[in-house]
């Protein structure tokens, strides 16, 4: 007979050895050294799932134990027949990880009731065939295992509970009302406070400034460009055809700017800000390449770091049985960019950087390159309001197809409220079942929802975070299932799903670890200073625009933003600049864009609106014209520009240019002829840029410089 209260702590054992019998009955249960199944094992039909093992996610080894010893109880032995499971030959093929998280998986099975997973690990041939195969899989099996907390049992277990609630139809806010959260709205054009939250652009920028050197950064980067009709990595696709710079080097660039101010007004050039990259394994080998290729944009050796995210098994019925891509292996799929805050706790990175004085960590999605902007003033808001976490928001309409941040109230206990992103098809459910029961919709005031909406990049206080990690999820976000049902049933999917994270439900963590204490809130900027990400192909913003939408997000929607984002601040600094609205946009490829003038502040020329207003003074530029500007020691007078003019300088290289005329052929887009076989950089845009003719100044030696009308580089010292 077997102790299966003892059995059942196999699980958390790192190392099991086979059990050696005298003959290889193909009806023994193998499980580890000192046990032996018995031919009368049965389970108990009203055994309740989840006692046994739903393991804390990312809880300790003793607390799994305790779990699993508590849940052994419910099995009982001596009442049934022998599972078949593997003969003692097949088992000996197997490396003793693989036995160890196999083993798991079998008594999981054994404790469910269902034999949900048998069709992973029974029925194998004989020893002698396909012995290779089964290897792999016992090593897929245990790097499953492996990556996730509390393993496979864990997974799949809360995997039952969530598609039993999604087959039901369980509303997850069914105990909370909605509220407008606390928060701050900032405009960049707007010198005045907003009456109700009391800060101005300048004053949060300004604070922000106080904390630049005690940040770090996060790039959440694992997916490939697939959705844009690119097959290589995001990170790598050129932001704007004027500088061809791509996503990774222009956020590279604006941390060493940041870095860079640091240095000049705290006088301590030890200062470095570190950027962690979260990869995955479709992207992770290019990432290192395009790094080792450009050699890190410039960082020192050791300030970029790269954590890799596993993927999760994928799930084929409502019964969270493993999906089999074949025989032979677990089908996979992505987890969700929630990973990175359990992966930060495990490799040590928040508590590494809570020992060194670091005070917030920002984290940043892989292709939005206006959001930088955002980043200082919103700092700012979390310095002055003690935010623990705030999220980077934008004016969202109601009803549309965007998260919105919200407090949730909790109906009975206050300690369960929270602040939390609220995906719009549940916005408007819950907010139908409260109060006017109106729904999602406007503010008759602003003509936007009330609630604003989320951006998905956030800053957060690191002793809050670090506090947080420590608790016993260590940062494994709430997970959720999104399966797509066959029909009415909801027992089949039309494909398989899995479990998913998100990084902005990191306040449910708060929530369960701080409570109440948890302060969290946003930072509202206008849309065309910090959201245009490039997400969707050329085809699909095409059909966006004509159904309608202005908002193709498409690359070269992006790239058009971007010009049009630096067009408002030269207008805002005093240049006589047309800046291009909604009425102005010529199509190219099916997709409205700038027509001009295309303007590229680099990080390096400035990064607050304090370094534009006192860099550039005066002068026009044409629609025609395209305009570069690189140097933090670079100012502009009265530039009359009617052309393309590039300017770089490097540092400790004080250049005034004052009273340049430029009149030159300069630059101009070319669209694609349709059916035109060019590469996918080209495609996913529609145009090429010809660039005719340009005035280009360089300097990189230190000193002081000044730059005439026609041009004349002097140098005065």
């Amino acid at each position: 007979m077997v102790n299966l209260s003892y059995a059942a702590q196999l699980l958390p054992l790192l190392l099991l050895s086979p059990t050696r019998s005298s003959s290889e009955n193909k009806n023994s249960v193998v499980l580890a050294n000192g046990f032996s199944a018995s031919p009368n094992l049965k389970l108990r039909p009203t055994f309740h799932r989840q006692s046994a093992f739903l393991l804390p996610r990312g809880g300790s080894q003793e607390n799994s134990k305790s779990a699993l010893s508590a849940g052994s109880a419910a099995i009982e032995s001596d009442v049934g027949p022998a599972l078949e499971v593997l003969t003692q030959a097949n088992w000996d093929l197997l490396s003793d990880r693989a036995k160890a998280a196999l083993s798991r998986l079998i008594l999981y099975d054994m404790s469910s009731g269902n034999d949900g997973q048998r069709h992973v690990y029974a029925e194998w041939p004989e020893a002698g065939v396909q012995d290779e195969e089964k290897q792999k899989l016992g090593e897929q099996i245990a790097d499953l295992d492996g990556s996730y907390p509390g393993g496979l049992p864990a997974y799949l277990s809360k995997a039952k509970t969530l598609l039993k609630e999604s087959a039901d139809g369980t509303n997850p806010f069914e105990e909370f009302e909605a509220s407008v959260p606390e928060g701050e709205s900032l405009s960049f054009e707007d010198p005045d406070a907003n009456p109700h939250t009391g800060m101005t652009f300048t004053e949060a920028e300004q604070v922000g400034l106080t904390g630049i050197g005690d940040t770090a950064f996060v790039l959440v980067a694992g997916g490939l460009g697939e959705r844009l009709g690119y097959s290589g990595i995001k990170l790598s696709l050129e932001t704007n055809l004027c500088t061809n710079k791509c996503y990774l080097e222009v956020y590279v660039k604006y941390i060493q700017a940041m870095q860079r101010m640091a240095h000049l007004k705290t006088g301590k050039d030890h200062i470095r800000i570190p950027l962690v990259i979260m990869t995955s394994g479709d992207t992770d080998p290019l990432t290192r390449q395009l790094l080792k290729d450009n050699n890190n944009f410039g960082m020192d050796d050791g300030q970029i770091i790269i954590v890799k995210q596993d993927k999760v098994a994928a799930l084929k019925d409502g019964n969270a049985g493993l999906s089999m891509k074949s025989k032979w292996e677990i089908e996979t799929k992505p987890h969700g960019h929630g990973d990175v805050h359990h992966l930060l706790y495990r490799e040590g990175l928040v508590d590494k950087w809570y020992n060194e004085g670091k005070k917030h960590v920002v984290f940043l999605q892989d292709t939005n390159a206006l959001v930088i902007n955002s980043v200082l003033p919103t700092l700012g808001v979390s310095i002055k309001k003690g935010f623990h976490m705030n999220s980077i928001c934008i004016p969202r309409l109601a009803g549309e197809a965007a998260g919105a941040i919200a407090r949730l109230e909790h109906k009975t206990d206050p300690e369960k409220s929270l602040v939390i992103n609220v995906e719009y098809n549940q916005l408007d459910p819950l907010l139908s079942s409260q109060g006017d029961c109106l729904g999602d919709v406007a503010d008759p005031t602003t003509g936007y929802s009330p609630y604003p909406g989320n951006a998905n990049n956030i800053v957060i206080e690191m002793g809050a975070y670090a506090r947080t990690l420590r608790g016993e999820d260590q940062g494994v976000v709430i997970e959720f299932v999104n399966p797509k049902y066959k029909d009415e049933t909801r027992t089949e999917f039309k494909k398989p799903t899995r479990l998913e994270c998100m990084m902005q439900d990191i306040p449910k963590l708060f929530q369960k670890e701080m409570g109440s204490e948890a302060n969290i809130g946003f930072t509202m900027f206008d849309r065309w200073f910090t959201f245009s990400p490039a997400k969707n192909s050329l085809e699909a913003g095409v059909e966006d625009v004509k159904k309608g939408g202005t908002a193709p997000g498409t690359m070269s929607s992006a790239e058009s933003d971007k010009y049009v984002q630096n067009q408002r601040k030269l207008k805002f600094a005093g240049v006589d600049i047309n800046v291009t609205e909604e009425k102005d946009l010529v199509t190219i490829a099916g997709i409205p864009v700038t027509p001009g003038p295309r303007v590229i502040l680099c990080p390096g020329f400035a990064i607050t609106q304090q370094e534009v207003a006192e860099k550039i003074e005066g002068g026009k530029i044409t629609d025609r014209s395209t305009l570069v500007l690189e140097g933090e020691g670079l100012k502009v007078k009265n530039l009359d520009l009617d052309g393309a003019l590039v300017i770089r300088t490097g540092h400790d290289c004080d250049v005034t240019v004052d009273g340049l005329v430029v009149r030159n052929k300069g630059y101009d887009v070319e669209a694609v002829p349709e059916g035109a076989d060019v590469p996918e950089e080209v495609a996913i845009r529609g145009y090429t840029m010809n660039k005719n003719e340009a005035m280009e100044i360089t300097i990189n030696e230190p000193g002081k410089y000044h730059i005439n009308a026609n041009g004349k580089l002097k140098k005065i010292d």
